[in-house]
């Protein structure tokens, strides 16, 4: 090979890669209200395991493995799932590297190898649902179902599925959104939040591009938790 080509190839790597790791050190960090969860609660038990967090409350029968949206610290959810927990859904969430979740779509598969709950829900916020989509399509293990927080498949789902997302969302494309309805291949459940957008499923302050949220994280949040809640006591 030209040696002029090599030294290209050379300086275009390095300037990838370089350009890379800038852009991931730009990321939506977890806010207070978030971080004040990491020590738990009297119900929740939280403890930091290789692959993020695990969230025990008082339930031993089902758990959901969360992965966040892009660029989004993994503890800015805890609020969300600290709820969830709380009533009884122990959680994982999953820390990605980079705070991708394209890095590390099997990250389920440790989780579920080392535990032994009967029912397990993937969920996940925007690239870390689509991303869990691509899990449940992939793997062998038993899925009972799939949630998104503004979030959508590429592929067809043949297991149940909840989908959340806030009328106010400026960050989704609605229309491929709307597309990905008729890849859903068993039950769909649609829950569309009035006045909510995209970045308040977390805590980790405004999203570039989303919508101006009409109601409070809490409020986002709280009414998630209730879908959810019902989605898999329906399932379980």
């Amino acid at each position: 090979m030209n040696k002029k080509i090599i030294i290209g190839i050379i300086l275009f790597l390095i300037i990838f890669v370089g350009g890379f790791f800038v852009y991931a050190q730009f990321y939506y960090h977890a806010e207070k209200t978030a971080t004040d969860y990491l020590n738990g609660t009297e119900e929740v038990n939280v403890t930091k395991v290789s692959n993020g967090l695990f969230l025990d409350g008082s339930g031993n029968n089902t758990t959901i493995i969360f992965y966040p949206g892009a660029k989004v610290e993994y503890t800015s959810y805890l609020p969300l799932f600290m709820d969830l927990a709380s009533e009884g859904i122990d959680c994982y969430l999953v820390e990605m590297p980079f705070n991708l979740a394209f890095f590390a779509v099997n990250s389920a598969d440790d989780i579920i190898k080392n535990s032994s709950y009967e029912h397990y829900f993937m969920a996940g916020h925007s690239l870390g649902g689509a991303m869990a989509s691509s899990y449940v399509n992939k793997t062998t293990n038993n899925i009972t179902g799939l949630i998104y927080l503004s979030s959508h498949s590429p592929d067809e789902i043949h297991v149940p599925v909840l989908s959340i997302r806030g009328t106010n969302d400026g960050v989704i494309n609605l229309t491929s959104y709307n597309q990905a309805k008729s890849l859903m291949k068993n039950n769909f459940t649609e829950i569309i939040i009035n006045g909510g957008n995209h970045a308040q499923f977390g805590y980790y302050g405004n999203q570039s591009g989303d919508g101006q949220a009409n109601i409070t994280p809490e409020s986002q949040q709280n009414q998630s938790a209730e879908a959810i809640l019902k989605f898999i006591d329906y399932y379980t």
